[in-house]
């Protein structure tokens, strides 16, 4: 049974930072595109970063230079490091990993970790 589970979110100034991971069982990261999703409120769900199975990064421009999608293959996580975190970075974010085409089955999905930027 596949499951991932996202963990580190929580409430933070403008300018902070925070660091999400995801945990996985069932799959192996690394051999998968491993991504960060995010929705804000009343807004549909948008890429944040992905990360490919041979190490290619892309970020929606938003987040340029401050996100950091990293993968760690011992321990079979994927991690989102958010630093000058904005008040438009909050959301509710999911950790997604997919293997194949886009209607590839093979497309996972975290609970999601809610992020809030707030002074």
């Amino acid at each position: 049974q596949v499951q991932l589970v996202e963990s580190g979110g929580g409430t933070v100034q403008p300018g902070g930072s925070l660091r999400l991971s995801c945990a996985a069982t069932g799959v192996v990261f690394r051999i998968y595109r491993t991504g960060w999703f995010r929705q804000a409120p009343g807004k549909q769900r948008e890429l944040v970063a992905v990360l490919s199975s041979d190490g290619n990064t892309n970020y929606t421009d938003s987040v340029k230079g401050r996100f950091t999608i990293s993968r760690d293959d011992a321990k079979n996580t994927v991690s989102l490091q958010m630093d000058s975190l904005k008040p438009e970075d909050t959301g509710v974010y999911y950790c997604n990993a997919h293997f194949g085409g886009p209607y590839s089955p093979y497309d996972y999905w975290g609970q999601g970790t809610q992020v809030s930027v707030s002074s």
